[in-house]
């Protein structure tokens, strides 16, 4: 079942360039870059998104990630106190830091808003120890996370982000981890809007500047190394119809300053939501045909989609696509709910955009064996 859902998205995703080719894409003054419509699960545009980068403090949304899985999991509490480690309170004091100290023992509560609205590298070893004992058995958490979600391109070597040959990602593996985060985690996913942390008695601003500058933006993480260059993923939802809202998450990487990232990242979200729709095709568990079904326990068999079927597409596009329906006929039981036995085609002006694989939305049993061979007679004569 999960590999087929996972096929469907898939198909979807491989419509995303032929789509973003209709509308001209905006020039991006990043290394490589990625616009991901997070309701859909589609890419609509990017450059270069495979390319292997540093992904600086960027890695602290999967130091997050499995803390969050830890609080899920209750190994760890929001109000549980951790004592600092002089390896935390050590931590690079050229970089980011929300100044714990080895003599005051803080709560995971703090040191998350530490981590994710502060940046700050010592939080992340502190969370680190206090899941998982020490950062190196922290860090094999991460990469295994990162293994179950299809991130290939993409290793830590540390839970903060300073520079290591062996921590790196790519824009297009962090722009799917970042929606890993608002949808496995939305009542923690919160924190990232807010703007700014205290924390003993030293107030700091989120880095992420569109916080200020556009209220539908509500998180997510920027980073910074010399090598890095400056980088940001960024979300924002606004409305989208009758269907609520609509979540586009931006990945920018390698700009050249702070003012650039944000500017950057500002105009990629703008132009996918001015210029792209995302629609329901069909709905979870829809019927989209009732074919023949021979050798069955039941004449007939639904067939549609295991989950709703959203697409993203320039604006006009929506209203010109028509369904091609290609089944792997004869259907012949018995057949497995949630089986393929079809393709789905949307086509505009007589050009396909996307192929969506069909599945049987019920399970058929064989039919006893005098109606096998009457329906074998039937096949024959067909």
């Amino acid at each position: 079942m999960k590999k087929l859902i996972a096929a469907v998205a898939a198909s979807v995703l491989l419509m995303s360039t032929a789509a973003a080719q209709t509308v001209p894409v905006p020039t991006v003054a990043a290394k490589s870059w990625i616009l991901l419509d997070a309701t859909s699960g589609q890419v609509i545009a990017a450059a270069d998104p495979a390319a292997r980068v540093e992904p600086a403090s960027l890695t602290k949304i999967m130091t997050a990630y499995v803390t969050f899985e830890a609080l899920r999991d209750k190994k760890v509490t929001l109000d549980q106190m951790v004592n600092v480690s002089v390896k935390a309170w050590k931590v690079d004091s050229s970089s980011s830091k929300m100044f714990i100290d080895p003599a005051t023992p803080v709560s995971i509560k703090d040191l998350l808003y530490g981590l994710m609205v502060q940046s700050g590298n010592d939080a992340a070893v502190a969370l680190a120890e206090a899941v998982a004992g020490d950062e190196a058995s922290f860090v094999a958490l991460m990469n295994r996370d990162a293994e179950r979600m299809g991130l290939k391109n993409t290793h830590f070597a540390n839970a903060h982000g300073l520079p290591s040959p062996e921590n790196y990602s790519t824009a297009q593996d962090l722009a799917v981890l970042a929606s890993h985060i608002i949808k496995d985690f939305p009542e923690y996913y919160k924190i990232d809007s807010v703007k700014q942390f205290t924390y003993n008695k030293i107030t700091q601003q989120n880095r992420n500047r569109l916080l200020w500058l556009d209220p539908t933006v509500d998180g997510m993480k920027t980073g910074h190394t010399e090598s890095a260059g400056y980088c940001m993923i960024a979300s924002a939802h606004r409305p989208n119809g009758k269907m609520g809202d609509r979540r586009l998450i931006s990945v920018v990487m390698g700009t050249n300053s702070d003012g650039t990232r944000t500017q950057e990242s500002q105009k990629l979200l703008n132009w996918g939501f001015q210029n792209f729709d995302t629609v329901r095709l069909y709905a979870k568990g829809q019927a989209i045909a009732t074919p023949e079904i021979w050798k069955g326990s039941q004449s007939t068999i639904k067939i549609g989609f295991p989950n709703d079927v959203m697409v993203t597409v320039p604006k006009g596009v929506a209203g010109k696509m028509k369904p091609v329906l290609e089944r792997r006929d004869p259907l012949v039981a018995p057949v497995q709910q949630y089986g393929r036995v079809g393709t789905l085609k949307m086509v505009v002006d007589g050009k396909p955009m996307l192929e969506l694989p069909v599945v049987a939305l019920e399970e058929v049993s064989q039919a006893s064996i005098f109606g096998r061979a009457w329906d074998s007679i039937r096949l024959w004569l067909k």
